[in-house]
């Protein structure tokens, strides 16, 4: 019962910053199932079984609230849905020794993009109003679809990065266009993983966990992607990924390091990320003191 509940919790904070970052609910709540030893290829089953509703919610939030691009949102979903099936079927066919070290290395990849870029960059700018074209969405969302189901993650974190610096799409359009077409993207995984691993291999209250944590997030997170500072927000959420994954890997049969090795790199994983958060806050308040003072000048 303490799991269902730790479950529940999990799926609603992942849902907040997936709603309101436009990523990293299946990153968050992969990372934390692989941490508890399940199956690779049943903890991408698992997550992508609960973003079914949790992104049909998410969806129809942001589409009251005006932050969706129906053009957008075809031009991405449907070859992300291609994407996924194809990633689906590719973990279901790996073993569970091979799939899990290979899952948390995507994951750590994914995890150190976003707390690198949001750190760094913040949200990118520019060229406001052009059209986003097909060539540019269509092997995006392919790429992000295939990701997002081998690694239990990575369309928001592909896709929302990538549409972002284009500078085209305001960034609540993007967010809310990524989220609602991740619902085509988790069906088409879900589809992908019950043809591979089957049914049985799911734990449906773990699904039904993640579901109702997420379902309850999404309209708050819907509201909040006007009010969170995304940057400071990328920042933390990157850190916990790498920090997690990190351990993963470490205590793998591909290292098998020693004590004094892992934990020396967590204290590592840890400063990085906790200078990483205080720098973001420190550029966020920057750039509002900025924006005041243009305001008032």
């Amino acid at each position: 019962m303490r799991k269902i509940l730790l479950l529940a919790l999990v799926g609603l904070g992942a849902q907040l910053v997936d709603g309101s970052l436009g990523m990293a609910y299946g990153v968050t709540s992969t990372t934390l199932l692989l941490a508890v030893g399940v199956h690779a290829a049943a903890a991408s089953a698992t997550v992508h079984l609960a973003e079914i509703g949790t992104t049909l919610a998410s969806g129809a939030a942001h589409w009251r609230f005006g932050n969706v691009d129906a053009k957008v949102v075809a031009r991405i979903g449907i070859p992300g849905a291609v994407g996924a099936f194809a990633g689906a079927t590719f973990l279901s066919s790996l073993s569970t020794d091979a799939a899990a070290p290979i899952m948390s290395l995507i994951l750590l990849t994914l995890g150190s993009y976003l707390l690198i870029r949001f750190t760094t960059f913040g949200l990118a700018k520019g060229n406001m109003g052009k059209p986003l074209r097909k060539r540019f969405l269509a092997p995006l969302g392919l790429l992000a679809g295939f990701v997002d189901a081998t690694g239990g993650g990575g369309w928001g974190p592909i896709g929302t990065p990538a549409i972002l610096a284009s500078g085209r799409l305001e960034p609540r359009k993007v967010i809310g266009s990524i989220d609602t077409s991740e619902f085509l993207v988790a069906v088409a995984a879900s589809l992908g993983f019950l043809v591979g691993i089957g049914a049985e291999n799911v734990n449906v209250g773990w699904v039904v966990a993640l579901l109702i944590g997420g379902v309850v997030a999404a309209p708050v997170a819907a509201w909040l992607v006007r009010l969170v500072p995304p940057r400071v927000l990328g920042s933390a959420v990157g850190g916990v990924i790498v920090l997690t994954n990190s351990r993963t890997l470490l205590r793998s049969d591909w290292f098998n390091a020693p004590a004094t090795l892992r934990y020396g790199c967590y204290a590592v994983v840890c400063a990085i990320w906790a200078a990483a958060v205080t720098y973001s806050i420190r550029e966020h308040r920057r750039e509002q003191q900025q924006s005041v003072t243009i305001s008032n000048g």
